[in-house]
């Protein structure tokens, strides 16, 4: 995935506690200076004796803050005060089940305690421990009333091996959806408001990446696709609240961006279209970004063809993949909402012709037309642009922004759309 800049010159205060996740913290710092953020940093005791704050210190370029530093001589205004305010985005990875406790308590004992009681910045936590610890019903209470809270983000534990040796939920999420989720925080930040959960109790379906038809053994057909847009897409949504369901192609980004969505991985676009055809009654939200392979041969030859009858034969039982779209607009339930994608070329105004052409002839309610025939943006890049088009003459200019952003946005449209 190319790195955007998105972070560049924003105020991260990280926080640091007592988790064995904690010895994670000099990676994500480092990846936060490296997209440009200004970090300063603070760890409790119990994480300190797990990560040096020296070392902290030395990647953030700033001190690295402890209770010791609380109430110290010289102060012209409170430490937790002074941090709370100069901080854009608190980020505290790892959460523990006892931070936790005092946060949703109200518990300002320690400097991180009364710097998350005192801030008025978007907070996004992280949370990590052992798996009965996260399942007991004390810390599900307590996580559960943090998510009710609009200033902060939770990031729920995935399931792995953790540190006592079980393999269960605990782990502290990939370092690549906590960026993600920074990022998004402050595509609000910009908005004056905090990153909306205005999607919550709605399922949102999203099909993402290419398609792959074999024309032989070793041969096949397929587009650029690389998946980003849709995944970023599923991953905007479940960081506003929403259930997601993610049918994708052969991807060529890591993997660890699926963590968190219910994926369900297919090759050929009649399994895309089956699999979605399963869990198309249960969304409220349909979103078609797929990119998918229009031809498929009939019969590929199970052993690799020669040159010379491969090219002789190349068409002989071609025919058009299943059009995935308009397949499912033609069961469209009441509640449901449409969102198609048109990867086009041309200028402004033939892509937004060619995309009303589409938005109709395939039923849906909005439908996003982007070029791909320009520098830096589109299929396996991390920017995009495009045009919004929807019912009435509806067209919604989607400037060049990073995908992220324009997940976003998109999803802002859908909610303006359905009210």
């Amino acid at each position: 995935m190319n790195k955007s800049t998105s972070l560049s010159g924003k105020k991260i205060l990280v926080a640091v506690t007592g988790s064995i996740a904690a010895v994670k913290a000099p990676i994500l710092i480092s990846r936060l200076i490296k997209a440009g953020a200004e970090v300063r940093c603070v760890i409790t005791q119990s994480a300190a004796k797990l990560v040096s704050p020296l070392s902290l210190s030395t990647l953030s370029r700033n001190k690295c803050y402890q209770d010791k530093d609380q109430w110290q001589d010289g102060q012209t205004k409170p430490l937790h005060i002074a941090l709370a305010e100069w901080a854009e985005l608190i980020l505290v990875a790892p959460m523990t089940a006892t931070s936790l406790s005092k946060f949703t308590n109200g518990n300002a004992d320690g400097l991180l305690a009364s710097i998350l009681l005192a801030a008025q910045s978007q907070i996004i936590v992280a949370a990590a421990m052992n798996t009965s610890m996260w399942s007991n019903q004390s810390v599900k209470m307590n996580w559960n009333y943090l998510k009710a809270i609009d200033q902060v983000i939770t990031l729920e534990p995935s399931e792995g091996l953790l540190a006592c040796d079980r393999i269960g939920d605990g782990k502290m999420i990939n370092l690549d959806l906590i960026e993600l989720a920074s990022e998004s925080a402050f595509i609000f930040r910009a908005q004056n408001r905090f990153l909306t959960k205005d999607l919550k109790n709605t399922r949102v379906l999203v099909s993402a990446g290419p398609t792959v038809e074999d024309l032989d053994a070793a041969r096949q057909l397929t587009n650029r696709s690389s998946g980003l847009m849709g995944i970023l897409i599923a991953q905007a949504a479940k960081l506003r609240g929403a259930e997601v369901d993610l049918v994708h192609g052969p991807i060529s980004i890591q993997k660890e961006l699926l963590e968190g969505l219910n994926t369900y991985s297919v090759r050929s676009a009649t399994e895309m279209g089956e699999k979605i055809d399963d869990l198309q009654p249960s969304a409220q939200v349909i979103v078609m970004a797929a990119a998918i392979s229009d031809f498929k041969k009939n019969n590929p030859s199970e052993k690799k063809i020669s040159k010379e009858l491969f090219l002789n034969s190349i068409f002989d039982d071609i025919e058009m993949t299943p059009d995935l779209i308009k397949n499912q607009t033609k069961r469209k339930l009441e509640n449901q909402i449409f969102v198609g994608f048109a990867a086009e070329t041309g200028n402004d105004d033939e892509i937004k012709e060619k995309g009303e052409k589409k938005r109709i002839s395939k039923g849906c309610d909005l439908l996003m037309a982007n070029p791909i025939d320009r520098e830096g943006q589109g299929f396996d890049q991390n920017f995009n642009s495009g045009f919004l088009l929807g019912p009435q003459k509806m067209i919604k200019n989607l400037a060049l922004s990073t995908k992220l952003s324009i997940s976003h946005q998109l999803l802002d449209e859908i909610q303006n759309f359905k009210s």
